[in-house]
């Protein structure tokens, strides 16, 4: 934790990785006290205001809050320091202690120590857990500071021309260098050039599209969703510069990759497990790959029901849409949402997860399906709302659910 009692040599500074942080907000919307901030680059904690709560933590979609370093109270980190970071600080002798001895050099003793240590995860509920039977992840294997060189073999609008959302199918080669991916796992793409201050421009996180095997089976690429970025939230042009990179690249073009990050947000290897998508726009990704994963085994029968709610404004504007209409429907249950369709209501996935209560309490109180929301953050709420509603129909309360699936590996949220 930040604050450390009085008579402690060391305490555990909280820090944000600023190399994989992709600047979503959500830790700092979700932190109950107010200890983290940020400026137009880093996303920082306060080192007198943060308690050690570790509310931040699970919910973080690269895990890059979830850093820390160990400080001498007097000679911690300063907001104004690590604004200006680039990558962390390298390590020193205090983080270096043993819990069981104590050996640190700084002079406390292994109570102390030990107090430290247990008070600084104290409360905490663990980590988003991935699902017992998801196969092993290889996370952080390609870094800002060593990136991996991809090359661009495909590059195909999704969305219909005249549509408002501008959304592009990108496929990536690795070629012979070895880069492990699974379905719900991202990458960072670092655009060429520098920002306005001179810097290079920090890396934007993208969801795989493709399954395991890669886009094209058994090569060694990888497929992206990724949106053309042309106002902020309020509406307001603005040119987002890793979007609008990467939907202009063109086919034999060289690109600087990281990662891959993510090692919670991974579809059940288990025979049988049910899946419930809930996505809107570019959070299609990951379902698409879990769906493609999917269908590339109907062969096998494995069994466990694929059920998805997809939310766009028009058919035109919903990637992948024909390609959906394509899949057999004792294959996956579509739900498709549309708000903008000329003379009808606005209809939201919230809306259609009402629609089917009944199948949608079955998986969320069956231990062998697992959900997974992925899309614009504004969803979010609504989707938990429909949730509650649905449970309190059926005599449960969601409230207490919700802990039992996290717990469980069962429930995994990716707004941004």
């Amino acid at each position: 934790m930040n604050a450390p009692t009085e008579h402690a040599a060391i305490a555990r500074q909280h820090l944000i990785d600023p190399e994989i942080c992709i600047r979503c907000n959500t830790c700092e919307e979700i932190c109950p006290i107010d200890a983290i901030t940020h400026d137009s680059r880093n996303y920082v904690v306060k080192f007198d205001v943060c308690n050690g709560c570790l509310a931040c933590v699970p919910p973080c979609p690269t895990g890059a809050i979830d850093s820390w370093r160990n400080v001498e109270p007097v000679r911690h980190y300063p907001i104004d320091e690590q604004l200006k970071w680039d990558v962390l600080p390298d390590t020193t002798e205090l983080d270096n202690f043993d819990a069981t001895t104590g050996a640190t050099g700084a002079g406390e003793t292994p109570a102390e120590v030990k107090e430290i240590t247990e008070v600084a995860t104290a409360g905490h509920g663990g980590p988003a857990l991935a699902p017992w039977s998801a196969a092993h992840p290889y996370v952080n294997l390609y870094s800002p500071a060593t990136p991996v060189t991809a090359t661009v073999t495909g590059n195909f609008r999704l969305t219909a021309d005249d549509a408002s959302s501008d959304i592009h199918h990108v496929v990536l080669d690795f070629g012979a260098t070895p880069f492990p991916v699974l379905e719900g796992q991202s990458i960072g793409i670092i655009p060429p050039g520098t920002d306005a201050n001179g810097k290079p421009h920090l890396l934007r996180m993208y969801s795989v599209a493709s399954p395991r095997e890669g886009e094209r089976p058994h090569y060694n690429n990888v497929a992206l969703t990724v949106k053309r970025v042309t106002e902020d939230h309020e509406g307001r042009p603005a040119k987002g510069v890793a979007s609008n990179y990467v939907c202009d690249l063109k086919k034999g073009d060289k690109v600087q990759v990281t990662g891959p990050y993510g090692s919670t947000f991974l579809m059940p290897n288990n025979p049988g497990s049910s899946i419930m998508m809930i996505c809107t726009g570019t959070g299609s990704a990951p379902m698409r790959a879990m769906t493609e994963r999917r269908r590339r085994r109907m062969h096998l029968k494995e069994g466990g029901e694929l059920l998805l709610f997809f939310g766009a404004r028009t058919p035109g504007e919903l990637p992948y849409f024909g390609p959906l209409q394509k899949l057999p429907k004792d294959f996956i249950d579509i739900n498709l949402a549309f708000s903008r369709l000329p003379d009808q209501p606005k209809q939201y996935v919230q809306d259609l997860i009402r629609e089917r209560a009944d199948k949608v309490f079955r998986m969320l109180t069956d231990d062998n399906s697992y959900i997974y929301i992925c899309g614009l953050k504004g969803m979010e709420a609504g989707v938990i709302e429909a949730f509650r509603d649905i449970c309190r129909a059926n005599g449960t309360d969601w409230d207490a659910l919700r802990p039992q699936l996290l717990a469980k590996g069962r429930f995994h949220i990716e707004t941004y």
